[in-house]
This record gives C-alpha cells, structure tokens and sequence, in this order.
C-alpha cells in the first residue's frame, strides 16, 4: 500500500470519528471532545487516533476519557464500517494528544531560544558586522 493511501484512510477516519462522536454518542464523560489525528497502520489493521479535551485537565478525566473511547471502540469501528468504503475497517487505539496542552509551553520555548539569537544580529549590525 501506498502512503498516500494510508495518510487518505487516515484522514477519513479522522473526519468521521469526529462526526460519530459528536453526533451519535451522548456520553457525559466527553465533552468537548477533538479528534486530534489518526495514524493508520501499514496493512490497515490498525488504527491509533489521537484526541484531546478542553474538560480534561487532569490525569484521571484524560485516561477516563481514553478509557471511555476504547470501551466504545467496537460501536465506532462499525459505524466506521458503515460509513467508509473499506474492505477491512482498522481496529481502533485511542490515546490522548497532549500536544495542545504542550503547544503554549513549546512556544514560550522557542521564543525564549530565538531571542538571543536576534539580540546578537542586532549587536553585530550596530557594530558594522564586526564580532
């Protein structure tokens, strides 16, 4: 299989667990859910999709989160099947994307590297270019 196929399925996958989600599960336990990203893998047996929550703050809401999404794994992969013109539908993993509660701190981060770097480019341009 191609990657670009892996990377499509992946992608529609993605797009219709989100859809799923919001529309036919009525979960108290998932609010505010955001499918993140799914990652397919290369014979399409497996699908690990990645989500987040702006409810879930601390450890136990997010492994409740994930532990509710994996409980529901089989309703989501038929629906899935339904839904997606497979031959096979991809067995579903959830897991929890901490990259949207990491992405304020890498920022601050970088900014913080990336502000020598320019005071010294303003040192050596106030000095005509000599170190």
């Amino acid at each position: 299989m191609t990657p670009d196929r892996a990377e499509r399925v992946a992608s529609s996958i993605r797009a219709q667990l989100a859809d799923v989600v919001r529309t036919r599960m009525s979960d108290p336990r998932l609010p505010l859910l955001a499918v993140t990203d799914a990652r397919v893998s290369r014979d399409l047996a497996v699908a690990d999709v990645y989500v987040s929550s702006l409810a879930a703050e601390q450890d136990d809401a997010r492994d409740e989160l994930v532990a509710v999404l994996n409980h529901a794994a089989g309703f989501l992969r038929r629906t899935l099947a339904q839904r997606l013109d497979l031959r096979y539908t991809p067995r579903l993993r959830f897991h929890y994307d901490e990259l949207a509660e990491q992405a304020p701190r890498l920022e601050a981060l970088i900014d913080r590297a990336v502000q020598p770097a320019a005071k010294d480019e303003q040192a050596l341009e106030g000095n005509g270019g000599v170190a």
